[in-house]
């Protein structure tokens, strides 16, 4: 196969990716309106967790070669920190909607390029520091901190924002060290171990047709992860990483059919901002990357 039909095949996964994890999203935000959201994502570990441990088991070396890590501190780190992010990202989503929340939650692979200098000691130049602040600019555009009352819900998407792109920032320091069968096992024991100490005094009697959409969540989440990892087997991340701001559409979408949300005229507009400025960093640093 070839290095294009392997990146055509790399950006159709990822686009189905952020399809499936908008989807996630629209379940997650109908789920954590009626139950209590670290219950959602307990039960939603639980699978994914039993989903990493059959891969690994059926693998050469078994879960004890998937779980030797150089880097032990560093992936409990992550492991609880995407764990956290996703709660975060879920009280969000029923906190101010799935438009706004994607909305600011565009800005991390911003925050990646910002913190990329003090975290892991990489170079950022001129021109990415411009594109960064005017993303910033976005979210600034999007939450209107001017005008009426601010409302502090909408630091939340920010917070969930920051901690994936540390999430993002550690997962790269790891790489030098494991593998990414490696990390994706501490990702799913991890995120088991977290969410159950919280969610098992959280627990709630769900009704059957619940129980429907929360099966829907394990399995899709458990499939997008899956696709992910082959889209960047197959494709270099520099490639298809622009499409996963096509989640910011598909999450819109929902919101507004599903959710009957609004787009505001100001989210529109930092969203756009936003993005242009995330795509600008991504082709900077592809760029860099190729004269290196």
């Amino acid at each position: 196969m070839s290095r294009e039909q392997n990146t055509t095949l790399g950006i159709w996964l990822m686009i189905a990716v952020t399809l499936v994890f908008a989807l996630q999203d629209g379940i997650s935000t109908h789920l954590a309106g009626q139950y209590n959201v670290f219950m959602i994502i307990m039960i939603r570990y639980w699978f994914f967790a039993t989903f990493v441990i059959t891969v690994a088991s059926r693998k050469a070396g078994g879960i004890r070669n998937a779980a030797r890590t150089h880097a032990p501190k560093a992936q409990v780190f992550r492991g609880l920190l995407l764990a956290l992010e996703i709660l975060v990202a879920v009280k969000g989503f029923v906190v101010l909607g799935l438009v706004e929340s994607h909305a600011v939650f565009a800005v991390y692979p911003l925050l990646i390029a910002a913190l990329s200098g003090p975290v892991l000691g990489e170079r950022v130049g001129w021109r990415r520091w411009v594109a960064i602040g005017i993303g910033f600019a976005g979210v600034l555009v999007i939450l209107e901190p001017g005008f009426g009352v601010f409302r502090i819900g909408a630091l939340i998407p920010f917070l969930a924002a920051l901690m994936f792109a540390l999430y993002g920032l550690v997962t790269r320091y790891v790489g030098r060290y494991d593998s990414s069968a490696v990390s994706f096992f501490w990702t799913g024991i991890m995120g088991l171990i977290v969410t159950t100490g919280v969610g098992v005094f959280h627990w709630q009697p769900m009704v059957g047709s619940d129980w429907v959409w929360m099966l829907l969540l394990c399995i899709t989440s458990a499939g997008s992860h899956y696709m992910l990892i082959r889209a960047y087997e197959v494709a270099e991340a520099s490639a298809i990483q622009p499409f996963a701001y096509l989640q910011l559409v598909f999450a819109s979408l929902i919101g507004i059919v599903v959710f009957h949300e609004t787009l505001r005229p100001n989210v529109a507009i930092g969203a756009a901002i936003v993005v242009c400025a995330g795509l600008f960093t991504l082709w900077r640093a592809r760029q860099v990357a190729v004269r290196r």
